[in-house]
This record gives C-alpha cells, structure tokens and sequence, in this order.
C-alpha cells in the first residue's frame, strides 16, 4: 500500500484537488440555480430538474479532468471516445426530438417570461383552435402541459416554445374569441 501511495502521489492529490473542485462548482451552481428558481418564481420540480442536469455536465468535466491526471493515452481514449461517440450519435440522430426538447427545457428555465398558472395564447396557425387560451399546468423536461378552455389536457413540445410565438392571454384582446376565462 506505501508503495501505491508513494508512486502514484502526484495523481493522488490531483485527484483529490479534482473532487474538492467538482464539489464546490456543483455546490455553488445548485445555490445559484435554486436563487434563479426563487427569484423567478419557478416551480421547485424544475429547479430540481436544472440542477440535475448541471451536475450531470459537471460530472462529464471531471471524469475528463481525472482521465487526463491519471495520465490515460490520449489515443486509447480517443478510440474509445469515437467508438462511444460512434453509437451515441446514431442514437441521438434517432432521437433529436427528445435532445432538443431537453435542450429548450433548460433554456425555457432561465428565459421563459411565463409560470405556472398563466393563461397563454400561441401564434401557430397549423394547431386546431390558433388563437385560443391555454392555462399553464405544468412544466417538464419535454413539454408543457396546457388546460384548454374546454378543460382538456393538452401537451405542447418545448422546443415548440421557443419556435413559435406566445404571449399572455391578457396583453391583447381579440374580437372573434370570446375564451379569454378558462
């Protein structure tokens, strides 16, 4: 065991220098994610959802980070990364649906003017009723569910959101619809 200790010292410490830094960064960004969360009023489960997402990303850092300590042959890894990478990316192609959608839920967290429980109106001409009223239920990771005025359910994508145009069912009034109450 001192013969491990004293041959691997250098790559010891750097490892636990390594796990301090990946504790305090995931530390600090879950305070600042909670703050973002409290300060815009945002629901607790989507708060939770970002911060799992960030440690995720961390993670991916630091078993880099320790790779590149521990002195692993950059062209092992790299064979191994492409092979990986390789299969992952026909599985991503696969599903670039669910990436995206993952991907606009992270940025509706830090962007998005509306909560939970505004009443929204979205500009899509191909939707059933185009111009009708929706009440925000809930906010997850692929989607949004919205309450029509008839009291069905109704899930809408989230990188939709961000493609098309929405706005609070209280900023304008329009003539012909008359579903301004839910």
């Amino acid at each position: 065991m001192d013969i491990f200790l004293l041959e691997f010292k250098e790559e010891l410490w750097g490892t636990a220098i390594c796990l301090l830094v990946f504790m305090i960064l995931k530390f600090i960004g879950t305070k600042a994610i909670k703050k973002v969360g409290k300060i815009s009023d945002i629901n607790e489960v989507r708060t939770r959802l970002i911060i799992k997402y960030s440690a995720i990303g961390l993670f991916a850092f630091a078993v880099v980070a320790l790779i590149l300590i521990w002195g692993v042959d950059i062209k092992d890894i790299g064979l191994v990364f492409s092979s990986i990478f390789a299969v992952i990316g026909v599985a991503l192609f696969a599903q670039w649906s669910i990436l995206s959608n993952i991907t606009a839920g992270v940025i509706l967290f830090f962007s998005f003017p509306f909560k939970i429980g505004d009443k929204i109106r979205i500009m899509d001409k191909e939707m059933e009723l185009p111009n009708e009223v929706y009440l925000i239920e809930d906010i997850r990771a692929f989607h949004i569910h919205l309450r029509r005025k008839n009291g069905e359910l109704f899930t809408y994508p989230n990188n939709m959101m961000l493609q098309k145009a929405v706005a609070l069912a209280q900023t304008f009034e329009n003539p012909h619809d008359n579903s301004d109450a839910l």
